[in-house]
């Protein structure tokens, strides 16, 4: 018997990108992966909603 190399759910995530968005309205940033553009989202920090039209991205992995 084998181990398993990888978690089971693995190769459906595994070409996910990571994201990070700044809130427009108070500048703070929130990680947000590539499956979860079509959800909404809130500020951690100042709890309006974000519009990733508006946001930039400042990193990617």
């Amino acid at each position: 018997m084998s181990t398993p190399q990888h978690c089971p759910g693995y190769e459906q995530f595994k070409n996910l990108k990571s994201f990070e968005c700044k809130c427009p309205s108070c500048g703070k940033a929130k990680e947000i992966f590539s499956d979860e553009f079509d959800k909404s989202h809130r500020c951690g920090g100042c709890g309006e909603e974000i519009d990733f039209n508006q946001c930039t991205l400042t990193g990617s992995s």
